[in-house]
C-alpha cells in the first residue's frame, strides 16, 4: 500500500512540476484571482469569454469546498447542498461548450466533469475517514480521469494540447487532494489559506488556457 500511496504522490508531483511550467496561460500559474488581486499583465483577446470561463472553473472549486467543509464539521445538510451545487456548475460548464461545439460535445464533458466530481468526492469521504487506501485509489480515479478529459478537449480544440492539458489536470486533482489533507487534518489555518489561493491561481490559469483556445478558433463568436 506504502508503494501505491508513493506512485500516486509521484504521479500528482509530477503534474504540478509540468503545469508551472507550461507555456502561455497555463504557465500563468501564479497568477492571483480577480478577486483576490490584480488581473494577467497580457489583455486576453477575448476579455468576455476570458472572464466567464474563469468565472465558471472558479465555481467549481468553490463548490467543491463548500463540499469539504461541510464534510469536515459533520453538516449534511451543507453537503448535500454543496453537492448539488458542484453537478449545476458542471452543467453550466457544459452548456458553455455545447455553445461552441454543439450538444453531443457539451453531454460528453458533462459525462466527464462527473467522474471528476465522483473522484474529487470520494477523497474528500477518504480522508475524513482517515481511509488511506480510499483516497489513494481516489487520486488514481482523478488521474485516469485528466487523461480522458484531456483527450476530449484536444481532440476538440487543435490549440489545446492533449500533454499540457493532461498535466494542469492533474495538478488541478494536487490542488483538491493538498486541500482536503490539510482541511481534515486541522492544519494551521494560514496554510489553509495559502494552499486555497494556489488552487485559485491555477485554476485561473486552466481557465485562461481553455478560453483563449476557444478565441483562436472561434475569433468571431468568442468575441
Amino acid at each position: 500500500m506504502r508503494s501505491k500511496t508513493l506512485a500516486m504522490t509521484s504521479v500528482i508531483a509530477a503534474g504540478l512540476g509540468v503545469a508551472f511550467a507550461l507555456p502561455t496561460a497555463l504557465a500563468q500559474s501564479t497568477t492571483p484571482h480577480p478577486a483576490a488581486a490584480t488581473a494577467p499583465a497580457a489583455a486576453p483577446t477575448a476579455p468576455k469569454l476570458h472572464a466567464a470561463m474563469r468565472s465558471l472553473w472558479h465555481g467549481h472549486i468553490v463548490a467543491t469546498r463548500d463540499y469539504a467543509l461541510a464534510v469536515h464539521a459533520g453538516n449534511k445538510a451543507n453537503e448535500k447542498k454543496a453537492a448539488d451545487a458542484v453537478v449545476a456548475n458542471a452543467k453550466q460548464i457544459s452548456d458553455a461548450v455545447a455553445g461552441f461545439y454543439g450538444k453531443d460535445a457539451g453531454d460528453g464533458l458533462l459525462k466527464l466533469l462527473g467522474g471528476h466530481w465522483g473522484g474529487v468526492k470520494a477523497l474528500t469521504d477518504a480522508a475524513k475517514g482517515k481511509n488511506a487506501g480510499a483516497e489513494d485509489k481516489a487520486v488514481g480515479e482523478l488521474a485516469s480521469n485528466a487523461g480522458q478529459i484531456a483527450k476530449f478537449l484536444a481532440g476538440a480544440n487543435p490549440n489545446w494540447k492533449e500533454s499540457d492539458l493532461q498535466s494542469a489536470l492533474i495538478a488541478h486533482a494536487g490542488h483538491h487532494k493538498t486541500q482536503v489533507d490539510l482541511m481534515m487534518t486541522n492544519a494551521p489555518k494560514a496554510k489553509q489559506d495559502a494552499a486555497w489561493t494556489d488552487m485559485q491561481h491555477h485554476m485561473d490559469a486552466v481557465a485562461d488556457a481553455l478560453a483563449g483556445g476557444i478565441a483562436k478558433q472561434f475569433p468571431d463568436k468568442a468575441n
